[in-house]
């Protein structure tokens, strides 16, 4: 994908990654950054939250950003900032394992909150910005 610093392009339609639920974009690229709409653990072929706890969530969710991701021309390799949502806090050992293991050695700064509540009753929700 060609850059183009003067107008934003407005990311939809990733394959493997689950349609928007809201009136917002996958990812929007700007300049030379791509920043990524939070996905929470939805199922692209079932478009519901998956079952199985926080861990099957968050490889989903993963699974999602990677596709969205690919679709933006980059990987996570390129990810530079990313954000973590949780529900419970007490869930942040298994999630940074599956983090890590998911982005392989790359390290982009990040914080992890945790809040109230996420869209769907989803127990994770990860944003994240990268560079093209």
């Amino acid at each position: 994908m060609a850059a183009n610093t003067s107008t934003p392009m407005y990311l939809n339609d990733a394959a493997h990654a689950p349609k928007a639920i809201g009136p917002y974009s996958q990812a929007v690229a700007a300049g030379n950054l791509v920043f990524l709409s939070g996905q929470i653990g939805i199922s692209p072929e079932s478009g519901e939250i998956v079952q199985g706890g926080i861990e099957k969530q968050a490889e989903q969710v993963l699974q999602n950003l990677k596709a969205v991701l690919a679709h933006a021309g980059v990987s996570f390799s390129n990810v530079v900032k990313s954000t973590i949502f949780l529900t419970n806090l007490a869930h942040f050992q298994a999630v940074n394992a599956i983090y890590e293991k998911a982005l392989a050695g790359v390290r982009p700064a990040r914080s992890t909150v945790q809040v109230a509540a996420l869209p769907r009753g989803a127990e994770i929700e990860i944003e994240m910005v990268a560079l093209r």
